[in-house]
């Protein structure tokens, strides 16, 4: 009997430290994973990574964006992104921003409002941006997955904990040819709570691009240099440029990444009504071969709203 009672204590404690184990390696996964932004963050949908480029335009911008990261290796990161933005005045826009992902056990779920204030400077076509978002992360573990004995609640006490408030801050400047963008992302590190049950180590995010052409010409070129800060790495950059033929009919992307990776991708405009893209990354240098790279497609749409003015309240 009492042999029988140490071997389930000791079947308990392999379980449970078993299920720590997990945690802890999807964790360092889903720190791997979020380092590495979505390709449309380079220029299709700038306002996923800063806030200070919701609402710059006048139609509503509806983006919808599906990544798979490492598609060889089982319970690879898999992410779906929502974002919307408007401008509901001259000068100001809000957004909407929804984040999930989920690696192995572990789900991610990231629901964000965002508020930028547009301030044009004298001189043509020169404006400076400000953005700030906030809202809720939550982090789950799939214990319908889990394989433990029915008495043990490590999983569901994991669950337990309470999503936390979480925020991003950008600022942009924007000429006729030239953009600078800066943001923090995950404004809770400062808050100094929750910080090592964060999955994501993304802490800055710079930018410098410059538009070399116009809509109608041949071709235009927009090169792009990115630095990006994360926790427990070196600091980041990508490089590289768009390539826009006339009228933005179709534009394709390569970017080279400091992690010994590279992506390319593509926009198809389709009669300005619905602009689909999709992208290959090759697999990050340190996770070694055979993790398949990571593919991404999505589209966006540009709705026209119609905004109540005095004008036409009475029509």
């Amino acid at each position: 009997m009492i042999q029988k009672i140490k071997k389930q204590t000791h079947w308990r404690i392999i379980q449970r430290a078993g299920l720590v184990f997990v945690c802890v390696f999807m964790q360092l996964s889903h720190t791997e994973a979020q380092i590495t932004p979505l390709a449309t963050q380079y220029y299709q949908n700038q306002y996923v990574g800063n806030p200070a480029l919701a609402g710059m335009s006048e139609n509503l911008i509806v983006n919808l964006d599906y990544r798979n990261q490492w598609r060889a290796i089982p319970g690879s990161p898999v992410t779906q992104s929502f974002t919307a933005d408007y401008k509901i005045k001259e000068k100001v826009g809000v957004g909407l921003n929804l984040y999930n992902d989920k690696a192995g056990l572990i789900r991610r779920t990231r629901v964000m409002g965002s508020y930028a204030y547009h301030l044009p400077l004298s001189g043509e076509k020169r404006s400076v941006h400000f953005g700030l978002s906030v809202g809720a992360l939550i982090e789950r573990l799939d214990d319908g997955s889990v394989i433990a004995a029915p008495n043990d609640l490590s999983a569901a006490r994991y669950n337990e904990r309470k999503a936390y408030l979480d925020g991003d801050f950008g600022i942009a400047y924007i000429s006729d040819k030239l953009t600078l963008q800066g943001a923090l992302p995950n404004l809770k590190k400062f808050l100094k709570k929750d910080i090592s049950n964060s999955a994501d180590g993304s802490t800055y995010f710079l930018s410098v691009a410059y538009n070399m052409g116009r809509d109608n010409d041949m071709v235009a070129l927009e090169p792009k240099l990115c630095i990006r800060g994360a926790r427990g790495f070196n600091n980041l950059w990508d490089l590289g440029t768009a390539i826009k033929f006339p009228n933005n009919l179709i534009s394709l992307v390569g970017m080279y990444h400091s992690s010994n990776s590279t992506t390319l991708g593509f926009e198809l405009n389709i009669e300005n009504r619905v602009f689909f893209h999709g992208f290959y990354s090759s697999q990050l240098a340190a996770l070694g071969e055979d993790t398949g790279g990571s593919f991404e497609i999505g589209f966006q749409l540009p709705l026209n709203i119609i905004k109540l003015t005095p004008a036409n309240q009475g029509k």
